[in-house]
């Protein structure tokens, strides 16, 4: 707080970005012995905004160290603008510090001004002030075509939500309507530390439902299909419907295992989402109501800690249609994420599961961040949030990572 005989001031300055302007106005600063209580910079195409809140004597300090930092000013090319603040207004701010903070990471593979009026207008009218906003990607070439086209922008805002479940809906139509992905999270202390990642398999680290393709081998690929559509929308039981699939595998020849699993479709941005999970001391793991076969397939090619799916009986080379130990189904997926936590020493609120389907629900609700990838609507609505428009590497910008230090590695 300031004291009787103390100015506060806040400094704004603008122009071309260039180094030695902080230390340039900072220097004058520290001539006056001023405090500096609050500082915050954005640079936009080499066009800076920084302001400096800083408290000095009142009298005969205040105007010398404003003339001082006019002239700086004029000699590093920029201008700034002075506002006094009262003590009052400044201990208003202090206090309003306080509030209920969030991330809202709103992500695609281009960012239109529609998008994003869209989502500020529903913070406007839920009464959250945004307090930062930071590009997550790269700046992308307009004459270039990108390859793996991916645009994502985070924003700190600062309130009491009016009505979660009016917002939440208004996201999920904004998603539906505008082609775009939107993440909100409460900014605590598990969000910023977040230690165990936990993928469901068909679908979602890899782009088909494996025992899809085996039935389609074994000559009941339509029987199958149809069941697992069911299944992933659940509309029966995922253990009734494991059983069915099971039993129309029977006689399929192990050789068959091979061929698949060496072709496996992974999905766009696993290899560079694993990548950076591993450089940056993530645990990891595949939950999956598939095949342990394919599961250790993709432990290896990915990097991936932990493997739990449900185990093929397979006897003189053939499938009998049978499998050995208990059905991995969706309370199964939640007791597994839960005991990997439990093992590795980590809080429930440090955990994110990833899926498709609705036997992935019991764990995405379970984990501090439950995210629906490329999901049926029902999981969609049921998650915490979801990614439509990316590949699997959308994930790292919910954790909050710049395109910098994804590829730093």
């Amino acid at each position: 707080m300031a004291a009787e005989g103390k100015e506060i001031i806040l400094l704004k300055v603008s122009g071309h970005d260039k180094p030695g302007v902080t230390a340039g106005l900072t220097a004058v600063l520290a001539t006056y012995d001023a405090v500096i209580l609050d500082i915050g910079q954005a640079d936009i195409h080499d066009t800076l905004s920084l302001g400096i809140l800083f408290e000095i004597e009142s009298g005969s300090s205040s105007g010398p160290v404003l003339k001082d930092l006019l002239f700086k000013a004029y000699e590093l090319e920029i201008k700034v603008k002075f506002t006094p603040i009262s003590i009052e207004d400044y201990e208003t701010w202090v206090k309003s510090q306080s509030r209920q903070r969030y991330i809202i990471n709103i992500l695609g593979e281009q960012l239109a001004a529609s998008q994003l009026a869209a989502v500020t207008k529903i913070l406007s009218d839920q009464n959250l002030n945004i307090d930062s906003i930071i590009r997550l990607t790269g700046r992308t070439s307009i004459i270039e075509i990108e390859e793996n086209p991916r645009s994502c922008i985070q924003l700190a805002v600062t309130g009491e939500i009016v009505d979660k479940i009016v917002m939440t809906a208004s996201f999920m139509q904004i998603s539906r309507t505008l082609d775009v992905d939107i993440s909100f999270q409460e900014d605590n202390i598990y969000r910023r530390n977040r230690r165990l990642v936990c993928f469901d398999m068909d679908s979602t680290l890899i782009q088909t439902e494996v025992i899809d393709e085996l039935a389609e081998l074994n000559g009941v690929g339509e029987q199958v299909r149809a069941i697992t559509e069911q299944a992933m929308n659940g509309e029966i039981d995922f253990n009734d419907s494991f059983k069915q699939r099971m039993a129309l595998l029977e006689g399929l020849s192990e050789d068959v295992l091979r061929s698949v699993a060496e072709k496996l479709p992974i999905t766009k941005g696993a290899h560079r989402l694993m990548k950076a999970l591993k450089y940056y001391g993530y645990k990891t793991a595949i939950l999956s109501g598939g095949f342990t076969y394919f599961g250790e397939y993709l432990q290896k090619e990915l990097g991936i800690d932990y493997v739990h799916a449900n185990q093929l009986e397979i006897i003189n080379g053939k499938l009998t249609g049978k499998y050995l130990g208990d059905i991995i189904d969706g309370q199964k997926k939640a007791e597994h994420l839960k005991a990997i936590a439990d093992k590795e020493g980590i809080h429930i609120n440090q955990t994110i599961a990833v899926g498709d389907g609705a036997n992935d629900l019991p764990m995405l609700n379970l984990a501090g961040l439950g995210i629906a990838f490329h999901a049926k609507q029902k999981v969609k609505e049921n998650a915490a949030t979801s990614i439509s428009s990316l590949g699997l590497d959308g994930v790292l910008y919910l954790l909050g990572y710049h395109d910098r230090y994804i590829d730093m590695m």
